[in-house]
């Protein structure tokens, strides 16, 4: 066996969960190349990572759209095409789902997942040739770790290595000081952290020397960043960037504090001191996880306090600008 074909398309804290089993394959089966199919949006993230052989974008979200179009139609042929000049060996669905497991069936086979019992679709389970129990209650990242290492024959270490470089170039235009990023923006209102919150801690963070970064994606995160921005000394709202610069910013963070947001995830794969902030979600099942610099606050129907958030950060060594 030479060559496998990972399947894990969105979304970008479950790609970044991913990215473990690449640095686990690399170690205990070097000879495997891997291409990894991922959603284009994300098409930045696996790259990040040395033991990518190949990214193939889908446009799965764009192509729901319209599916019957005649440009879905001509996209998605193309993809076929793409898989089957590939000799892959085997595919491996890590995502587990109706629409990763119709992937699967455009490349190559044997097709490798999970079991019915391991996943909340489980028809998908019926597309796969050979099928893996994992059991549910887990991190995602462990589990994505223990699918592979049963479809490949190795058992993964008890230590998590995400396998990103330990340096990513330095975006253009940051802060001579250190500086901390503020992950503010999330998909559901109900997992939001309050902006009064948001500038207590910003305001205590610059007494400290350091100056306070505040990306947004969406119209409405970018508002909201100006605002935060408005009542924080020397805090800058960034401007909308692409995931490639924005890793950049996250990996070069003296820390990062973030809700429960894939770029959490991906500041915690960089080895930045994180504080993960939950009011709506389980960390135990989705929070950062697998780095001693980075921890969960909070969880269903709590949230977290400043004096909480400044004591953890104080503990990983991110408080202070030195």
């Amino acid at each position: 066996m030479h060559t496998l074909l990972l399947i894990k398309t969105s979304s970008l804290g479950d790609v970044v969960h991913a990215f473990p089993v690449i640095t686990d394959i690399n170690r205990h089966r070097p000879e495997l190349a891997i291409d990894w199919v991922v959603e284009e949006s994300f098409s930045a993230l696996p790259r990040l990572h040395p033991g990518v052989r190949r990214v193939i974008p889908v446009a799965m979200r764009r192509w729901r759209k319209s599916l019957h179009s005649r440009s879905t139609r001509h996209d998605i042929r193309q993809l076929r095409h793409t898989l089957q000049l590939t000799a892959y060996d085997a595919s491996l669905d890590l995502q587990g789902l109706i629409k990763s497991a119709l992937l699967s069936t455009l490349g190559p086979r044997p097709r490798w997942g999970y079991d019915r019992q391991s996943i909340r679709e489980p028809l998908a389970s019926s597309f796969y040739d050979k099928r893996f129990h994992v059991s549910k209650n887990q991190h995602a990242v462990a589990r994505n770790r223990q699918l592979a290492g049963l479809a490949l024959g190795y058992t993964p270490e008890e230590s998590v290595n995400y396998g990103l470089p330990p340096h990513l170039p330095r975006p253009l235009g940051l802060p001579t000081q250190p500086y901390m990023v503020f992950l503010h923006g999330t998909s559901r209102a109900n997992k939001e952290w309050p902006e009064p919150l948001w500038v207590e801690l910003g305001q205590r963070i610059a007494q400290q020397g350091m100056t306070v970064l505040l990306p947004g994606g969406s119209t409405l995160e970018r508002e909201r960043a100006q605002r935060l921005a408005g009542q924080i000394p020397r805090a800058q709202a960034l401007p909308s960037l692409d995931l490639t610069t924005l890793s950049g910013v996250l990996a070069h963070a003296h820390g990062v504090v973030g809700v429960d947001t894939g770029l959490s995830h991906l500041a915690t794969a960089l080895q930045r001191p994180v504080v993960a902030l939950y009011t709506a979600t389980r960390p135990e099942a989705t929070g950062v996880y697998g780095s001693f610099r980075a921890v969960n606050l909070g969880g269903i129907g709590q949230c977290p306090t400043v004096e909480a958030v400044v004591t953890e950060l104080e503990r990983l060594d991110a408080w202070k600008a030195e």
